[in-house]
């Protein structure tokens, strides 16, 4: 009997990549049974329209629109809300996040029964062409940061692709921050007593579309890190 998972994918004008990500998933899951779930932040460039043409064409595929303000982290708990079976995988849209990781994952997660697992970047191998070296300066900073102040030593908490079991959502989204665009450092710094592994994978370039790095995520991430160091 086939496992199944959902998969979580929070965007924001990414019309140009769906389609693409949904053919790659398909061609690299060969093992579980899944669904995937878009989760839109009201995009503008005709996003919502391609989901609704794809979601017609597969029946694999689901999406809803977040019509509250834009934040990923709250787009992603729409998605595991929403979503139908106990494991969980979060995954950007842009293309950067590989879908041939995606049972390497789901396997993973199954050795000693770990609780979350960690798409996690290798920072000495990314080319500057595939990240950039101020987002690369940027986010080995903050996990630097993260580090110091939690005591936990892993190699990527601000990795947005990552596998793990739904009820330790449901059983702990009320102490969680909730905010921004790092939902992954949300979890691991705020639920208590999780099993957590990491495997490596290659970081692609985003072919289309630009990123969401911007001003107000950044701060988002600052006020993130001030409350878990007066622990508010």
């Amino acid at each position: 009997m086939k496992k199944k998972i959902s998969i979580v994918v929070p965007i924001l004008n990414e019309n140009k990549n769906i389609q693409k990500l949904v053919r790659e998933i398909k061609a690299n899951i060969k093992t579980l049974i899944y669904e995937v779930i878009f989760v839109d932040d009201n995009s503008t460039d005709g996003s919502i329209e391609t989901l609704k043409r794809i979601k017609h064409q597969n029946k694999e595929v689901d999406f809803i629109i977040n019509n509250g303000p834009q934040d990923l982290t709250q787009s992603c708990f729409k998605g595991i809300s929403k979503s139908k079976n106990d494991i969980i995988i979060i995954m950007d849209g842009d293309l950067q996040h590989d879908p041939k990781y995606i049972e390497k994952l789901y396997n993973k997660l199954n050795v000693n029964n770990n609780d979350i697992v960690i798409g996690s970047r290798n920072f000495k191998k990314i080319k500057t062409s595939t990240f950039s070296m101020v987002r690369n300066v940027f986010s080995r900073f903050l996990i630097l940061i993260l580090k110091l102040m939690s005591g936990k030593n892993y190699i990527d908490p601000m990795s947005g692709y990552f596998i793990f079991k739904k009820k330790i959502f449901v059983k702990n989204k009320k102490i969680l921050y909730g905010k921004g665009y790092k939902i992954l450092a949300d979890f691991i710094y705020n639920i208590p007593n999780l099993k957590i592994a990491e495997i490596f994978i290659n970081f692609k370039s985003r072919a289309k579309g630009k990123s969401k790095m911007n001003l107000r995520v950044l701060i988002l991430l600052i006020i993130f890190m001030i409350k878990k160091i007066i622990k508010i």
